[in-house]
C-alpha cells in the first residue's frame, strides 16, 4: 500500500468518494481493503463458490467505481456498496442456474460433490461451519452472514435487503434456530468465511489495474 493510502486511512468513506471523483483514484484501494471481506462473505451466501465469489467482488467493484458520481450519500457507502455486490450476485447466480438447466437438457451427467469450500477447510469445525451456513436457505443465510458473521446493524441489514425490521429479525431467529442443535455457539467463530490477505491482494490489483488502464 502507498504512503497516500496510509495517510488518508482516517478519511471517512464519502470524503474518499469526493476525492476519488476529483481524480485521486489511488485511494479507491482503500475502500476496497476495508470491504472485502464483507462483500466476499456477502457474496458467498448467495452463490456458495469462493472463486466465483472472488470474480464478483471485482465486478460489482468495477461497476461501483463507474457509478461513485451517482452516489449521493442517500445511505451509508457501505450499504450502497453491498447493493452492488448483492445484485451481481442474484445476477451471475440466475445466469448460472439458466447455463445448468440447458446443460441438464442435453442429458450430460454433471456431479457437484466436491464443492469450492471444502478446498478452504483445515480443520474439522471450520468445515461443519462452512457447511452448515451455506445449506441454510438463501433468504436466511443472508440475513445471518450479514447479522451474524459480517456484524452489520439491524438497520444497515433492513436497507440492504428492503426488509423490515420484523422480518430481518424473524429470519436471522430462524437461522440460529436451524443452526443451534448441531452448532450451539461455534457459529460465531471468526475463522468462517475466511477471505485473507493473498486474495484481498488479488481483488484490489485487479480492480485497480483495470482502473488505472481504463483512466
Amino acid at each position: 500500500m502507498t504512503s497516500k493510502t496510509t495517510t488518508d486511512i482516517r478519511l471517512s468513506d464519502e470524503e474518499i468518494v469526493e476525492r476519488i471523483i476529483h481524480g485521486e483514484t489511488v485511494l479507491y484501494e482503500l475502500l476496497m481493503r476495508k470491504y472485502n471481506l464483507r462483500m466476499y462473505r456477502i457474496s458467498m451466501s448467495i452463490i456458495n463458490d469462493d472463486m466465483e465469489a472472488e470474480d464478483i467482488m471485482q465486478t460489482a467493484y468495477l461497476n461501483a467505481y463507474l457509478q461513485l458520481q451517482k452516489f449521493q450519500n442517500r445511505s451509508s457507502f457501505g450499504t450502497w456498496l453491498t447493493r452492488i455486490v448483492i445484485n451481481e450476485s442474484l445476477l451471475h447466480k440466475k445466469e448460472k442456474i439458466k447455463i445448468e438447466q440447458l446443460v441438464s437438457n442435453k442429458d450430460e451427467d454433471i456431479t457437484h460433490d466436491e464443492t469450492p469450500l471444502k478446498d478452504l477447510m483445515n480443520k474439522e469445525l471450520k468445515a461443519i461451519l462452512e457447511k452448515a451456513v451455506s445449506e441454510l436457505p438463501e433468504k436466511y443465510r443472508m440475513v445471518f452472514v450479514m447479522r451474524e458473521i459480517q456484524e452489520m446493524s439491524t438497520r444497515e441489514t433492513m436497507e440492504v435487503l428492503d426488509l423490515g425490521e420484523s422480518n430481518v429479525k424473524v429470519r436471522l431467529n430462524r437461522a440460529k434456530e436451524i443452526l443451534r442443535e448441531e452448532l450451539s455457539s461455534y457459529y460465531r467463530s471468526n475463522q468462517l468465511m475466511e477471505f485473507n490477505l493473498i486474495r484481498c491482494d488479488r481483488v484490489v490489483n485487479f480492480v485497480m489495474n483495470r482502473i488505472n488502464y481504463s483512466g
